[in-house]
């Protein structure tokens, strides 16, 4: 058993989607519609869209979608109740105790187990640190000069030389061998049996925004690889959408963080002073993460390594971060590799300066971009300048590119007008601000069936945008006629409110189906684009995707007809309404 749906329908109703999600994603209206670069996949051009008119949302490019409640099931990891819980305390709507569903119960159970199995753990390896098993793991961390309060403050912990240290423990515990291995602390083989995945590592536990352990990372003692192994990706950890130091960073009341790029470098920075410091956790800076930074600050300073991957590195996350409208500054760590050298060998006070003196994101790609050419040989500066101008392009706010252009102008000695005179040639012939890598020339090849499936969406967004078609489209037109069985059922719950309101409720609908899947299935069927061919009106256009719908449905029927006579007699007077219907002018 669920919540009633008119309890769930005054929670979705009480939480205006653009504010829910603009907590999380950077939007921009345009038209009656917001668009921002999509939170469940990288993207540098935006095709997540958020209508306030439907109450949805929907990204064109991985074709996820739904409504305020799939959106934080989604990025947040809840479970309907959660997300339920979360919206409703946002709302003021005050819930009754719930009688979940068995597929919810099963998922909340298993959150909760998997969090209380990386706690558990979290206790052990901290205990095994401070036993005599845990010597080569203290002298490692005392050795990198780290206090025993920063030691607790991290929950830094050991993993034994044994290989199978934990799992005894777990079980002794009561956790079952299953959850072990779902939650990434222990692995199986024909070979060795049930096993920690973690053994002679000094152990850094993960933490998310909420101060719950999420997942580990291992640190191992001496020369075996990998020198560095993470928690495998499991139901309460993704390393795209978390970052190291972020439960303690979140509390220090600065309007910026400073990302780095590992462990160390956080727990040394912290210890320094530096409480608004957090890392990717191994793996290429994400927009998912970036997203999660910009619900705290607009301003990030990185401190990557000074060798070539910490320049690449940084690049990359200097991309994320403009496409995310976030400021973006470079700590130059040189004479050093990292954080931790370098506050070791000058101070904190130094670093501080650093801090105070760091390079502007866009001035720093400039200058990395710069090494490449002979700026005093005409034909390589020209080149230089072009590609100046491909950077400016990147910005599509105008007041920032004009800021920009005449800096950049100025620094590198390019007359201004010439670099806005190229700027507005550039964008003339149609280049794009910003793209993806060009797609490819095979074309896709598209069947009937799909091309049906594309009338009939059709038909239900026009009707979801334009309610004032329904009188026409219900003289032709039943639920019935969709061919795919919840094209069918978004279409019964559609027609009935358009019946009884006039007024087509797209979010409520979507809270009907309860499997993701479908849910942005659902979603799609509300965003389809809808273009018109010049030379149709919209009567003509509505009749063309009238008769697509209804002649796809009288063949769908006719296909699965036994022939007899009463199925015979039905096929003609199908094939009369339909020759018809194929006749009739509609107006509007």
């Amino acid at each position: 058993m669920r919540y009633s749906d008119e309890l769930i329908e005054e929670v979705r109703s009480k939480n205006d989607i653009v504010d829910v999600i603009g907590g999380y994603v950077h939007l921009q209206k345009k038209g009656s519609t917001y668009f921002g670069l999509c939170p469940f996949h990288n993207e540098k051009t935006a095709s997540f869209s958020v209508t306030p008119s439907k109450q949805m949302y929907y990204c064109f490019g991985c074709h996820k979608g739904g409504n305020v409640f799939t959106f934080l099931m989604e990025y947040e990891n809840y479970s309907f109740q959660e997300a339920m819980t979360a919206l409703a305390e946002k709302a003021g709507v005050e819930l009754p105790e719930p009688d979940q569903a068995a597929a919810d119960r099963s998922r909340d159970i298993l959150r909760k187990r998997m969090l209380e199995v990386n706690k558990e753990a979290a206790r052990y390896y901290a205990y095994l640190l401070r036993s005599p098993k845990g010597e080569p793991g203290i002298n490692y961390l005392k050795g990198r000069g780290l206090t025993d309060d920063t030691l607790n403050k991290f929950g830094l912990g050991f993993a034994d030389v044994s290989s199978d240290s934990l799992v005894k423990y777990l079980v002794s515990k009561g956790y079952d061998d299953q959850l072990l291995i779902d939650s990434g602390l222990a692995v199986f083989d024909e070979k060795s049996g049930l096993h920690d995945r973690f053994w002679n590592r000094v152990m850094y536990p993960i933490m998310d925004a909420n101060n719950r352990v999420i997942g580990f990372g291992g640190r191992v003692m001496g020369d075996a690889k990998p020198k560095y192994l993470n928690s495998k990706e499991t139901f309460v950890f993704d390393k795209s959408r978390n970052l190291y130091g972020l439960n303690l960073a979140r509390s220090s009341r600065t309007d910026y963080f400073i990302l780095c790029e590992g462990y160390m470098d956080v727990i040394a920075m912290h210890q320094a002073g530096f409480n608004m410091a957090v890392a990717s956790l191994g793996t290429a800076f994400t927009s998912g993460q970036a997203t999660l930074l910009r619900r705290f600050v607009r301003k990030v300073y990185l401190a990557y390594d000074s060798d070539q991957a910490g320049v690449d590195a940084a690049l990359k996350a200097i991309a994320v971060f403009r496409d995310m409208d976030m400021n973006c500054r470079i700590i130059n760590m040189e004479p050093y590799k990292d954080p931790d050298e370098f506050i070791k060998g000058e101070g904190k006070e130094e670093f501080q300066k650093r801090i105070d003196n760091a390079e502007d994101g866009f001035f720093f790609e400039l200058r990395i971009m710069a090494g490449d050419y002979d700026l005093k040989a005409p034909d390589s500066r020209s080149e230089f300048t072009y590609r100046v101008v491909d950077k400016l392009l990147g910005f599509e706010d105008e007041i920032k590119r004009e800021n920009y252009t005449v800096a950049a102008a100025d620094k590198y000695s390019i007359p201004v007008d010439q670099l806005k005179r190229e700027i507005i040639k550039r964008a003339a012939q149609g280049r794009p601000v910003n793209y993806d890598a060009p797609k490819s020339g095979i074309q896709k090849t598209v069947t009937n069936e799909e091309l049906i499936l594309k009338k009939q969406r059709n038909l239900i967004t026009w009707l979801s945008e334009d309610p004032s078609i329904f009188s026409v489209v219900k003289k032709y037109i039943e639920p019935s006629d969709f061919t795919d069985p919840l094209y069918e059922e978004v279409a019964r719950q559609l027609f009935a409110d358009l019946e009884r309101s006039g007024e087509p409720r797209p979010a409520a609908i979507i809270s009907t189906f309860d499997d993701e899947t479908d849910q942005s299935r659902v979603a799609e069927l509300f965003n389809t684009s809808l273009v018109l061919d010049a030379d149709n009106d919209k009567a003509h256009a509505l009749h063309d995707v009238i008769y697509m719908v209804k002649k796809s449905a009288v063949e769908a029927r006719s296909a699965s007809d036994v022939l007899d006579a009463e199925s015979i007699t039905r096929q003609m007077n199908d094939k009369k309404a339909l020759e018809e219907l194929r006749k009739t002018t509609i107006t509007l």
